[in-house]
């Protein structure tokens, strides 16, 4: 997949600007397709060229004028089919850190402790933005509740993926400090 998809799928929220897209990458988006604001831009100039999102300039007074970008009937029709085909591979874990945890025998126990420490830093860190979120979207209303009543829910179904495999990382990342703990002693 690539990231025209992302794109098109975070414009169903509404009009945004480059800026803005780029913040809904971070919070919502970035727990399961991570982009830098370089790419975003990129991106978006390819999509309007293909005829899938529309730009307006929008101008403003004392700020650089702002371009705003909205999806198409084309873009929408794009988006459904390849929302309605099979993924092409199953997920697939690629992380830095299980190949150093892989390889760590032998090696010094505190640097590698240091190593998940700072994993289970991040995860927490990933996690309590994702949980707020989450409180944002439900609103005082129950995730049932939400579930049934809300406009579009996969907004909210990602999110739960993302809070589920933050909650993972730091489930992981305490028995190994467990093992580790447990092997020095």
């Amino acid at each position: 997949m690539s990231l025209r998809y992302a794109v098109l799928a975070a414009l169903l929220e509404g009009e945004a600007s480059g800026y803005e897209l780029s913040k809904v990458f971070d919070v919502s988006l970035a727990n399961f397709w991570p982009a830098t604001p370089q790419q975003l831009y990129r991106e978006l100039e390819r999509l309007a060229q293909d005829g899938l999102i529309e730009a307006r300039v929008v101008r403003q007074e004392r700020r650089p004028n702002k371009r705003m970008f909205t999806l198409t009937e084309a873009g929408r029709q794009d988006l459904r089919a390849f929302a309605e085909r099979p993924p092409r591979r199953p997920t697939a874990i690629r992380d830095e850190l299980l190949i150093k945890i892989q390889a760590m025998d032998g090696g010094d126990p505190e640097t590698t402790r240091a190593l998940i420490e700072e994993r289970m830093t991040w995860a927490r860190g990933k996690l309590d933005r994702y949980l707020r979120v989450r409180e944002r979207l439900l609103d005082g209303r129950t995730e049932d509740e939400y579930l049934s009543e809300a406009d579009r829910i996969g907004p909210y179904l990602t999110l739960m993926a993302g809070i589920s495999f933050e909650e993972e990382n730091v489930r992981w990342c305490e028995r190994v400090l467990t093992v580790l703990k447990q092997r020095v002693a």
